[in-house]
């Protein structure tokens, strides 16, 4: 549902993106997070849980008490992050290859990188530093469908963490198109990228990591 943030109660949207990021939450963490009393915070989760967007699960309590009640994304709610045609994606990569042969997907793909690139390249000339630069890229990215933050710590460095990617699925057809995807952001910014998976867990949701190496990652970790 493209542009569904402008169409929202504008909390129902901050709740979407920050289980999207956190994997799930209880009500007083979410409080906390974004503002406002326990019982609004509640009443729009109970909301989004009715239609059908979230789901509550019990959390066990390591010490002695009653369960903790978690919220977190249901499968509903993936609809509201863009998969840019997934189907009709991978489709026209597999005809194009049946048609031209092997290297066909990989060059199709290798030119909407480029023209990407050179749509954004002049939206980051303005930029006066590198963190800078790669915040912009992230705001990019956004607009394109993924969804994600930008985090900086002193033992990793910049980072762009991504929770959905678009092009997910056809990435998993066509892994080639990672390293298009990574060379092309390392062009934007002038420095190299390194790019990790993190599976989903106890710790979080799955995502997808590039750490800016210049920025404090240290190279080949």
């Amino acid at each position: 549902m493209p542009g569904f943030r402008e169409l929202v109660k504008e909390g129902w949207v901050k709740i979407l993106d920050e289980l999207k990021i956190s994997g799930g939450l209880p009500v007083p963490e979410l409080s906390r997070r974004l503002g406002g009393s326990y019982m609004g915070m509640k009443d729009q989760c109970d909301r989004l849980v009715k239609l059908g967007y979230l789901e509550r699960w019990r959390l066990p309590r390591q010490e002695v008490g009653r369960p903790e009640i978690m919220y977190r994304l249901a499968p509903k709610a993936e609809a509201i992050f863009p998969q840019a045609g997934v189907s009709l994606s991978l489709e026209l990569l597999d005809a194009a290859r049946a048609l031209f042969g092997a290297a066909a997907p990989e060059r199709l793909l290798m030119q909407y990188f480029s023209q990407l690139r050179e749509r954004w390249r002049p939206k980051l000339t303005k930029a006066k530093s590198l963190v800078e630069r790669a915040t912009l890229l992230s705001g990019l990215r956004e607009k394109e469908g993924c969804f994600g933050r930008c985090k900086y710590d002193p033992a990793r460095g910049f980072r762009i963490e991504e929770y959905h990617h678009p092009l997910q699925t056809v990435f998993q057809s066509y892994p080639g198109a990672v390293t298009l995807e990574v060379r092309m952001m390392e062009e934007l910014l002038g420095a190299r990228i390194v790019r990790k998976e993190v599976p989903g867990g106890r710790g979080g949701p799955a995502r997808i990591d590039y750490e800016v190496a210049t920025l404090g990652v240290r190279e080949g970790v």
